[in-house]
């Protein structure tokens, strides 16, 4: 079964699919202020600039996380 999560800043909303993470840690590592695996929420969208989370979230091997613009 699918789990599907939302966080939003306003101006994007990021989408995270458990299910097809691989674990890589990309996103860990490449923003930590933002993506805190081990604390809840773990994601802290307000951390970091929206073009920061995007880079970030491009970078994503599994495709767990993706995002959409907020219009």
């Amino acid at each position: 079964m699918t789990y599907n999560k939302e966080y939003t800043n306003g101006e994007i909303t990021i989408m995270w699919q458990p299910d097809k993470c691989c674990h890589s840690g990309n996103c860990a590592h490449n923003c930590p202020e933002v993506f805190r695996p081990q604390e809840r929420p773990w994601i802290v969208m307000e951390n970091a600039s929206t073009d920061k989370i995007k880079h970030t979230i491009d970078k994503c091997p599994s495709g767990a996380l993706s995002y959409k613009e907020n219009k």
